[in-house]
């Protein structure tokens, strides 16, 4: 469902989008809420630059398609039939749960759940939660 670490790539700027030569990688652990995993990016990417400046690096060209990724919608954000169990849900919330992400979301009846900041206890999760009133007035 989710994967415990990805990799942030250092690119060569060109003419498109993404696809410019490799300068290097960096691995990013995927731990924790989306947001502290944003903070730790951005220190990554903060060195990635420095070292880029201040060394001379020979570049890789890329290899295979270019992936793009639009915006994620509200919609994507409704937990579905997919979560099965307490692991996913903690997984599916925390990943939402950065500025300007819409928020985990369940639909009840004429209202929408909002979910954020989950903490994964042993046989529960405690999370905030948002009530939004979906009827027209």
């Amino acid at each position: 469902f989710l994967k415990n670490e990805t990799f942030i790539t250092a690119l060569k700027m060109t003419n498109k989008v993404d696809a410019g030569p490799i300068y290097f990688k960096r691995h990013l652990s995927l731990n924790g809420l989306a947001e502290e995993i944003y903070i730790r990016a951005s220190h990554i990417i903060f060195d990635m630059i420095k070292k880029i400046i201040k060394e001379n690096y020979s570049l890789t060209p890329q290899k295979g398609l270019i992936s793009y990724f639009k915006r994620r919608n509200p919609l994507e954000s409704l937990v579905n039939n997919n979560v099965k169990d307490l692991d996913q849900l903690f997984d599916f919330i925390r990943m939402l749960d950065a500025e300007d992400y819409p928020k985990a979301q369940i639909n009840f009846q004429n209202f929408t759940i909002e979910l954020s900041r989950p903490a994964l206890r042993n046989d529960c999760i405690e999370a905030s939660v948002k009530i939004k009133c979906n009827k027209e007035k």
